[in-house]
Parts: C-alpha cells; sequence; structure tokens
C-alpha cells in the first residue's frame, strides 16, 4: 500500500499581512505604532524555523489588530544590541510605543504568543479572534512523539523508507542530549562533540531527509485507540502507527538556582559530564543506588566526592554502600538537604540544611550532580499502555507496546540501561519493523 500524506486545511487563508522590516522603519512602524509584535530571527537556526509557521498563521488571524514584523538580527546587529536582544529567535511586544510584557526566546510555543498578545489586546478581544479559527487535520503513515535521539533516528529511518512521518515535540529537538556539555562516547566523533551540536546534526539530518517537524508544541490531547493526536487545539494529527519516544524527565529538587545553573555547574549526568571534574571536587545529591553509584563513578575523575543525602542512612544497595563507604575519594553529609545553589566564579555554592536542627550552612564544590530519581513522560498516556514495576513502557523486541500500532523507543521504555547509543538503537528497530508491517499491508 502506497504511504500518503494529506493535509485537510479547513480554515481559508486570509493574505499574510506581516513584513520584513529593517533598523530604519523600526521608529516608525513599531515606535510610532499601535499592537506591533517583532520577531528578531536569524538564519541557520532551528527554534526560528519552528517559530516561523506559528507567527504567521497568527498573523492571519490576528493581523487586523496586531501588526506582525520580522527582522533579520545578523544584518541588524546595531538594534538589535540597542535593544538587548542577545538570541534568535527573540519575540518583544510593543503597545503604542512601548514594550509591553514579557520577551519570548528558544523554543517559543503559540501559547506562549497568545499570552503575549493579552498585554496587547482585551482578552475578550482576543477570545472572540480566536473563535475564528478552524481545525485542521493532518493525515500520515507515522506520528513520533518526542525528538530525541530515539525519535529521530526512527525518523530518519522511516523517511529513508518513504513513509510519511510527522515529528511532535512540547521543546525543540535533541531531548537531553541538547543540554549536555559533551559527548565522547558517541560512535563516529574522535574527539568530544557539544551535546546541542550532536542533536543538532542528528536533527537536520531527519529534516533534510523529509520528516516533517511540528516542534515547540502545545500538545492538546493523544488518543491512542484512534491513533490522534490534537495539538495547540486546533491541529488534528491522524496516523497508521504511532511511536511514543517522550523520553524521561529528571525529578527535580524544585530549590533556587537549581535550573539556572543546569548545565553550568549542576548536571544530572556522571557518564557524560564525570570526566571534566579530573581533579577536582564534586558535591553528589541523592542517596539511591543512582546517586551511590554514580558517586562512585565519578571518583575515578574527581580528588574528592562528597554524598548530601536527607537521611540517616543511604537507600542503596547494600553493595553500592560498601563499595563507596570504602572508598578513599567519597565524604558524606547525612541528615542534611540543599536549600539553594549559586554560583561565584567557577565554584558552586550550596546552602544546606541539618534536618535535626535546621540549622544552616554553606559548602564550596566545583560542580553539583543531582540524582533524585527519573521519571518516565508518560502524563498525556493515562492508564492505556502496560508498564513495568517503575511506570516505564513495556515493549517487545520490535519495540511494540499493549497496544496494536503503538510503538515506544529511548528512555521512556523498560530497559537496563539508558544511553544516547542505546535510544538510537530503539529507534532504529521501531521503524524498520514499522516498514515491513507497511510494506506487507
Amino acid at each position: 500500500m502506497e504511504p500518503v500524506c494529506i493535509l485537510t486545511v479547513i480554515q481559508p487563508h486570509k493574505q499574510v499581512s506581516m513584513q520584513e522590516i529593517k533598523a530604519a522603519d523600526f521608529d516608525r512602524l513599531v515606535l510610532h505604532g499601535e499592537q506591533v509584535v517583532l520577531d528578531f530571527y536569524s538564519t541557520d537556526c532551528p527554534p526560528c524555523d519552528a517559530l516561523a509557521p506559528k507567527f504567521e498563521s497568527l498573523d492571519n488571524i490576528f493581523g487586523q489588530k496586531i501588526r506582525f514584523y520580522k527582522i533579520f538580527r545578523q544584518d541588524n546587529r546595531e538594534l538589535a544590541e540597542k535593544l538587548g536582544v542577545k538570541s534568535s529567535p527573540t519575540v518583544l511586544f510593543y503597545k503604542k510605543g512601548r514594550e509591553a510584557g514579557n520577551r519570548l526566546t528558544g523554543g517559543i510555543k503559540r501559547s506562549d504568543l497568545l499570552h503575549g498578545f493579552e498585554n496587547l489586546l482585551a482578552v475578550s478581544e482576543i477570545n472572540r479572534l480566536k473563535s475564528s479559527i478552524k481545525p485542521v487535520t493532518t493525515h500520515c503513515d507515522v506520528i513520533i512523539l518526542g525528538a530525541g535521539p530515539g525519535g529521530l533516528a526512527a525518523g530518519l529511518y522511516l523517511c529513508q523508507a518513504r513513509i510519511n512521518t510527522v515529528m511532535v515535540d512540547i521543546g525543540l529537538p535533541g531531548g537531553h542530549v541538547s543540554t549536555t556539555h559533551q559527548v565522547s562516547n558517541y560512535p563516529g566523533f574522535i574527539d568530544p562533540v557539544p551535546g546541542y551540536l550532536l542533536s543538532h546534526n542528528m536533527s537536520e539530518q531527519t529534516r533534510k531527509c523529509g520528516t516533517e517537524y511540528k516542534v515547540a508544541v502545545d500538545i492538546t490531547r493523544i488518543d491512542l485507540h484512534k491513533k490522534e493526536v490534537v495539538i495547540d487545539e486546533y491541529e488534528t494529527l491522524k496516523s497508521r502507527q504511532i511511536i511514543i519516544a517522550t523520553g524521561t524527565s529528571y525529578n527535580l529538587l524544585n530549590i533556587p538556582g537549581e535550573k539556572e545553573y543546569k548545565g553550568k555547574g549542576i548536571s544530572f549526568c556522571a557518564t557524560c559530564d564525570a570526566k571534566y571534574y579530573n581533579d577536582k571536587e564534586v558535591v553528589v545529591i541523592g542517596g539511591g543506588n543512582s546517586a551511590v553509584e554514580e558517586a562512585d563513578f565519578i571518583s575515578k575523575f574527581a580528588k574528592k566526592v562528597t554524598i548530601v543525602h536527607q537521611f540517616d542512612k543511604l537507600q542503596a544497595n547494600k553493595t553500592a554502600q560498601e563499595k563507596a563507604f570504602a572508598n578513599p575519594r567519597i565524604d558524606f553529609i547525612l541528615e542534611h538537604e540543599p536549600r539553594s545553589f549559586n554560583k561565584v566564579g567557577e565554584k558552586m555554592h550550596i546552602e544546606i540544611e541539618n534536618m535535626k536542627t535546621h540549622e544552616r550552612k554553606e559548602i564550596t564544590t566545583d560542580g553539583v550532580f543531582i540524582f533524585v530519581g527519573m521519571k518516565p513522560n508518560l502524563e498525556l498516556f493515562g492508564d492505556e499502555l502496560e508498564l513495568d514495576r517503575f511506570g516505564y513502557i513495556k515493549t517487545d523486541e520490535d519495540m511494540r507496546t499493549s497496544l496494536p500500532d503503538i510503538y515506544a523507543v529511548g528512555d521512556v521504555i523498560s530497559k537496563k540501561y539508558r544511553q544516547i547509543t542505546t535510544a538510537v538503537a530503539d529507534g532504529t528497530i521501531a521503524a524498520i519493523a514499522i516498514t515491513r508491517e507497511i510494506d506487507v499491508s
């Protein structure tokens, strides 16, 4: 059966009113305008590419009330610097010549833009214009939910097999790899490669092959039985098969500095980053199997590793505990919890609290590793899939789940090891299995 991908647009297009401007136009069009949204974009910028169709579609809906302008950042550097625009894309909102609300950068969602419009128009007017949005339906062979290494590998293999595939992600492509400092154990690279570059190359390879991307979107609803995915409230994707590649999320401590210094002194992956702390000091947060086992691994590089744990005893298995206690490079601060992280120069400062006395003190280190558990990203699927006792999706050798035509790959599935290479292998297997199934049908 020949694979198909059909886009049915029920909403008629208005003429796009958005225009490209230059720095010389800024005063006249923006500062002397009424309601204006300005997008500083760049070339060779995946987040800019992801934003463009959302920006243009909203212009079609709100263009009579809000003026939408784009400006090429590289050719208008002086204006960008004057306005403090340091990254692409950056979206600014102006009302009667004055900047209104917060700027948007990075992976900008449609909902982020709509929220920004609230600084320009009354909510009632926004809702009135939103009500004119008509549904859009896209039919294709395979939907991949998640654009990490597993999803990207699956997309590449499916694309090369000429199977029309749509890649969906609530963020930008790359998964955890995109925020990893350097990757030195991915085959084919003699020298360590920055995580962002590896994920970028993976994404561009899959994109250029022809896989359709719908990234930095809000997933409104998923129906695994109908194999339908609704994104941004108005577009329904319908497919023959779905690959779940939603990955995992780190359990966070949710304390000041944790998110701000992620990748800048705080890491969640010892295999990825321990080697960069040779002859330095490191603090590990946590006392379970992951924390204790990774602390032992980190000690192969760091001259001193301090485990900070909230209880008076470690929760790791006895073998891991015995090994850690016997390691002269590992120290312990028990019955303490971190309360905040800060960075001064190249040093990380951690405020910790004694769980008995509630006294607080500060410890200084070169780096922090947080291991307080991972969780699979399955919130959108309810209880429809068969899971293992840890909450990960069970699959067979072809990556099929307990539901017909639903596959799962990468860190979200039940398996012993979770690495970039194992995720890529999962995606490869699922794509080949789907290709053979489609070819037969």
